[in-house]
């Protein structure tokens, strides 16, 4: 027969098993959330392209040497400001510059869009160079629009003086700004287009042979439906790497700095992203919303489980008549009360211009009665011109 001594006893180890698993539970369930794989990089960020919600940071905004990642933006600055067909010659400056290289010869001319192949899959010193001058005027110049882009993405942590990256005083990014760089870069198909090709044949004005580049990012071989972006080195930086990675309509993209073992650590954290921060729509493109109003863009945005959930949607509508165009006013949407981004509201029928897009948080649609006007009077100005 049972004691009371022993009913207590019992009692008190039901109450510990009860409250181990209920402890237990919660701390699995916070762990979908936080949990990610440890890695050997100094500082590494994860981010989901489309949204440009960052999944993970780990000194995310530590100042450092970035290496050949540099020319992620000096790649989407040359595609921005240049014009593919247009040949570039290679300067003295640029002929063997020092590090790595793609090969050029004093006088070549080369299309500035093979160029930018050679500057992505080989990291190629002397295209940067030539690059720079290029589009630029001058290596000066150009490094000045790279760093007029970093002003226009809203990043604090990042400044270039040179456009390949080779170490320089004054000279480092962030692992959290790559990672924005990187995303506001993916959504432009030219740049897409060019980190995710594997192997580049470019016509060789010297020799009877063509240029080959292999792409140095051996993520697009091993890792299921990789798609870019960027190797790097340098004896002060060490190894750093951006890879990108699509799957079910989602991007995301890695970002480590000074990582041993790069490889596999991206191969963790891309899996971590897809499995734990799957891309979801929130709202629908030229939803209708009341009154006659609709969207006039779509919303996805990367959710951890239970997050759906606590998402909050408030329609805030302007005076009709202070707004050009149908543009009403626009719903502003939070997570756990703040705000990550808002859709444009616009009078059904009317002219709805394509959204501008914040780069720093691209789901955050601001009102754009300037793009508005000036794509009015443009038709307006063509329509004029065929009746001539």
């Amino acid at each position: 027969m049972m004691t009371k001594r022993s009913r207590l006893h019992l009692s008190f180890i039901a109450v510990w098993v009860v409250s181990l698993l209920i402890s237990t539970a919660a701390a699995g369930e916070e762990n979908t959330v936080s949990r990610a794989p440890a890695t050997n990089a100094q500082a590494a960020s994860l981010i989901d392209v489309k949204s440009g919600r960052i999944l993970y940071s780990h000194q995310g905004d530590a100042e450092m040497p970035v290496a050949s990642l540099t020319k992620i933006m000096t790649a989407i600055v040359a595609i921005e400001h240049g014009k593919l067909d247009e040949k570039v010659s290679v300067s003295k400056h640029a002929y063997r510059k020092e590090g790595s290289s793609i090969y050029l010869e004093l006088g070549e001319e080369m299309t500035l869009e093979n160029m930018l192949y050679g500057l992505m899959l080989r990291s190629g010193n002397d295209a940067a160079t030539a690059i720079a001058e290029h589009v630029g005027g001058s290596e000066e110049g150009f490094v000045h629009l790279m760093n007029e882009k970093v002003k226009m993405l809203g990043l604090k942590h990042t400044r270039f003086q040179n456009p390949h990256g080779l170490d320089a005083k004054g000279h480092y990014s962030s692992a959290n700004d790559l990672a924005v760089i990187t995303a506001y870069s993916l959504k432009n198909p030219i740049f897409k287009e060019i980190v995710k090709t594997q192997t580049k044949k470019a016509p060789n004005p010297n020799h009877p042979w063509d240029y080959k580049w292999d792409n140095k990012n051996k993520m697009l071989r091993f890792y299921e439906g990789a798609d870019g972006v960027k190797t790097g080195y340098t004896k002060i930086a060490r190894r750093c790497l951006v890879s990108s990675a699509s799957r079910a309509g989602q991007q995301l993209a890695v970002v480590t700095l000074n990582d041993g073992d790069d490889w596999n650590d991206h191969q963790k954290l891309l899996d971590y992203g897809f499995a734990h921060f799957p891309l979801q729509q929130i709202i629908e493109d030229r939803q209708p919303v009341e009154n006659g109003l609709v969207t006039g863009a779509g919303f996805s945005y990367a959710l951890a489980g239970g997050e759906y959930e606590r998402i909050e949607r408030k329609l805030l509508l302007q005076n009709a008549r202070a707004n050009a165009f149908g543009y009403r006013g626009h719903i502003k949407i939070s997570l756990d009360g703040q705000e990550i981004g808002r859709v444009p509201v616009y009078e059904q029928g009317s002219f709805i211009p394509s959204p501008d897009v914040n780069p720093r948080l691209s789901a955050n649609i601001k009102p754009a009665w300037r793009s508005a006007f000036a794509a009015v009077i443009k038709s307006l100005l063509l329509i004029d011109h065929v009746k001539s």
